[in-house]
This record gives C-alpha cells, structure tokens and sequence, in this order.
C-alpha cells in the first residue's frame, strides 16, 4: 500500500473517465501477453514484512513517523496506522545459500531498527496481531498521515454507507464497529513474491491457492484480537470485515468482498485482472495521462497506472502483480496469506516451505488442482485459520483411485508435502545445507504441533492460571513474546509462560 497518490475529492465524470482508462489498459495488458513481451525468466523472489511498535510494557506505540526517521532507509515504509511499519528486502535470485543470506540480511535489517526504535521508547514485534491492541488504538486519528491511507479510508467508508461490523466467532466471540478502516491494521503479514513468465502464471497462483491453507495452518500467529481469543490465525476474517464495502443487502445478494480468497481456478494471469475491472468498483479512481495502446504502437511499454492501482485495491490472498524493471514488463504471484514472525528464522522457514512446495506442486504432471474442487481448497482456508496447527483439511488422495480425504495438516505435510518441498528447492538449486536447516524448522512445528499462536495461546493461559487478570495476561505474554522474538530460536523451541519471577532480597 506504499504507493503515493494525491487526495482530492472525485466526481461522477472521474469515474466514468477511470472505469474506460481501466478498460484501455486491460487491453494493454492483452497485447502485452499476446505479443510475448514480458521477461524472460529470472528465478526471481521478493520479500515484505509489516512490523509493529510496541513500548516496553508490550502496548502499542502511534510513533512510526519518529521511528522512519531515525531509521532513515528507503527499506522502510510507513503502513496504514502509527504502530505500523513495513521492511523491504532486496529481490533475490532463489538458489545456492539464499536463505542463510535472508536471515542475515533480515535479521540486521530488524535489529537496527529495533535500536532506533529504542532511541524513542518503542522496540520492534513480528507478530500477526499485536494482543495488546485496543479499540480505542485502532481509530482512524491513528492512521499514518499518508494521503493515500486517508483517500482509501474515506472511500472505503463511502462506499459501506455505515459501520463497519466486526463479528468474529472462535475460542471466543467478538462483536463490534467501527467507523473507519483502522481495525485493518491490526494484521500484519508477510508478503512473498515471485517472478514468473506468462506461460506459467496460472500453474503457480493454483499451486499457490492450493497450498495457502497448509500455510496458515503450519503459520499461524494471530489468536487474539481486542482482548479476545478467536480463531488461530484471526487476520483473515478481520481483514475482511473491516475493508468489506458490502452493507448487508449486497452480502446478502452474494455480492463478492474486497478481501477475497477467489470461487475458481484460473488458465491466465489476464483472468485475474479481468475480474478485477468485472466485480469491483474503483476505490481511488486517479486517471494517470498515458494512453497505454498509444505506448504500445510506439514500441514502449505502459505503467498500466490504473490496472496497477485499482488491483492494489482488491485484497486476493493471491494476488496478480504487473511490473517494470528496466523498461520491461514482468509478472509476478504475490502471496499474502502468512503473518509476521515470530522470528525472523521461523519467517524464513515459513518462505522456504512456500516457494519448494508452490514450484513442485506447479511442475506436477497431474496438478492438485485438477484433483481438488475450488470450494474445497476455500473451505480448508477457512479452517485454517480457525484451528491452526490442529486444522484437519480435504486433499485429494494418492494412487489411481483418486477422491478427496481428510487428513491433519500436519500429516499431510510430514508425508506429503515436506518432501516436495525439499524437491522444489533442489529444483530451484537451493543448497542442501540450507534446504534442511529451515524444512527442518517446519518439520519440527509438526512433530510437536506448535506454532505462533499456539504459543500465545498456552502462555496466556497459563499466565491466567498463575493469577494475572486478562489484560495483564496478555501484556506479560506480549512482552515474553518479544523478548523470545529477539533471542531468535524458532518458535517450536519456545517455553510456554512466563519467567519466574526473581525472589526480591
């Protein structure tokens, strides 16, 4: 969402005029895949990470302005409230030691900026949801004081009519409203990109939609929201509803939401964007000056500014990016569905397992989506991310027979999906050294089904057992959290609770 625009007011001839730019760079895009004008391929992997800033009682702290100061480096960004921020990491070529030199760079990127952070009293967290959040932190005077955060709020809210409603039913149930975008917040994810030809776009985002839920599953760390234990992994839901423009006659119509996991496997990229212009009104209708076909007959190549933006708009757990580096235009599959942390070598393992799995599952000669129903792969991202590490999910069976089976994420990844993974890599040309370090993290997370928001969930308990009210509960588990964060041993090796306390005398 790092992208700059101009705030202003829009008028019904702004979004006539927008609504035929989008239709004139979709035929742009059209041309581009017809005339085979997209790079070649570069084995190419990108890498986003949205941050929180918490002070050292683990609430959350409105100082991202201060903080991008001191820190003063293009890899950070702003995000959409004060206690956000976002670090980039330089594209990557997947191969050799790759990830060994992602953590590194990782892990100095994080620690630096935890050490500015300081300088103002905050320090920095990779979690899903911050526990300690309040719906007092997440109104919209807590937004960044960015135009483009602004304009997307306002329009958001336009477009709903009314509140937004927050209804979310797991451990616990949580019912409220909002008047603003800001409960969107609160999720904080990590964003994996990978580069990939026209020709095989449609087999990657398949994989990649098929295996989202496993994902989640081996993932989660997001269990509780405004004070509230709800589902393992509770960003999706939340990311939903709180960006959902739908009021409830449209829900009813089955009118689709912007934050959206899909109803279909697709054949092309250009699919994507097509539904895209299809089903969703334009939130930020800016028309930019360039007339995409004219570039085209001129040789060049088109930002497609329009295409760009309304698609930035659409919250696809996978989503299709359009790119230009050096003058050509590039595709690329955007992952979306992880979130942050807990450490940056859980992150890592977490990146390995995605792009081994997502290339075997693509390169398979008979693909796992032309085994499994759409619906189901929809149906076991929902209970994902309701159940986390204990999420039981439909996948088709192996052997000549074929049909759809239950079985536990984690057996399904031990048996199945684990050794396509170490496959994809090798294919990838990963060394083997770094290969087995970080599937072995994800290996363990499943022999002893623990995860981020298992962890968050016993520590607090067991913070509760030892006395502390409920607030107090998830403060202490927020500040052990990141304490154990920064020490840096992936998250299956974590201690549940809290350190005893030390005998005064």
């Amino acid at each position: 969402m790092g992208e700059k625009v101009v705030a202003g007011p829009f008028d019904l001839s702004d979004r006539q005029r927008h609504r035929g730019k989008l239709k004139q760079c979709l035929a742009g895009l059209a041309r581009l895949l017809e005339e085979k004008r997209f790079d070649r391929p570069k084995n190419l992997m990108g890498l986003e990470i949205e941050l929180n800033l918490i002070g050292s009682d683990g609430m959350p702290r409105m100082l991202n302005a201060q903080v991008l100061e001191r820190i003063a480096s293009r890899d950070f960004q702003t995000e959409l409230a004060m206690f956000n921020l976002e670090v980039n990491i330089a594209p990557h070529r997947l191969g050799g030691s790759v990830f060994d030199q992602l953590t590194e760079e990782l892990r100095t990127s994080l620690a630096y900026a935890d050490r500015k952070a300081h300088e103002v009293d905050a320090g920095i967290v990779m979690i899903g949801i911050l526990p300690t959040l309040d719906r007092d932190d997440l109104v919209s005077s807590n937004l960044s004081a960015v135009d483009r955060y602004t304009l997307l709020n306002d329009q958001i809210v336009a477009a709903r009519g009314e509140d937004f409603r927050l209804d979310i039913e797991g451990v616990e149930r949580l019912e409220c409203t909002s008047g603003s975008i800001a409960p969107e917040a609160a999720c904080t994810s990590v964003q994996l990109h990978l580069q990939v030809t026209p020709g095989r776009f449609a087999d990657v985002w398949n994989a990649a939609q098929a295996v989202a839920a496993v994902q989640v599953a081996l993932g989660a760390n997001s269990p509780f929201l405004f004070g509230r234990e709800l589902w393992r992994e509770s960003r999706p839901p939340l990311f939903q509803q709180s960006t959902d423009t739908r009021p409830p006659e449209l829900q009813a119509q089955g009118v689709r939401p912007r934050t959206w996991f899909g109803e279909r496997w697709i054949t092309s990229a250009y699919e994507l964007f097509e539904e895209n212009l299809r089903y969703f009104p334009a939130l930020l209708p800016i028309c930019d000056d360039e007339d995409p076909l004219r570039v085209l007959d001129d040789g060049g190549t088109p930002t497609l500014a329009e295409l760009v933006l309304h698609n930035g708009t659409v919250y696809r757990w996978n989503r299709p990016v359009y790119g230009i580096a050096d003058g050509v235009p590039h595709l690329r599959v955007e992952n979306r569905v992880l979130p942050a942390g807990p450490t940056v070598i859980d992150v890592i393992a977490n990146t390995a397992f995605y792009y081994g799995v997502v290339r075997a599952l693509a390169e398979e000669p008979r693909p796992v989506w032309t085994r499994l129903p759409f619906e189901a792969a929809a149906a076991n991202f929902d209970t994902a991310c309701r159940y986390g590490i204990e999420a039981r999910l439909q996948w088709p069976r192996r052997g000549r027979h074929g049909g759809i089976t239950e079985v536990d994420a984690v057996d399904l990844v031990r048996d199945e999906l684990l050794p396509l993974a170490h496959a994809g890599l090798e294919a990838w040309g990963v060394e083997p050294a770094d290969r087995d370090l970080y599937l072995g993290v994800i290996e363990q997370r499943c022999r002893l089904r623990a995860n981020g928001a298992s962890w968050q969930a016993a520590t607090f308990h067991r913070a509760l057992e030892q006395g502390l009210d409920r607030q107090a509960a998830l403060a202490a588990t927020t500040r052990r959290y990141r304490a154990l964060m920064h020490v840096g041993e992936p998250v299956h090796t974590w201690p549940v609770g809290l350190p005893e306390p030390v005998p005064l005398g």
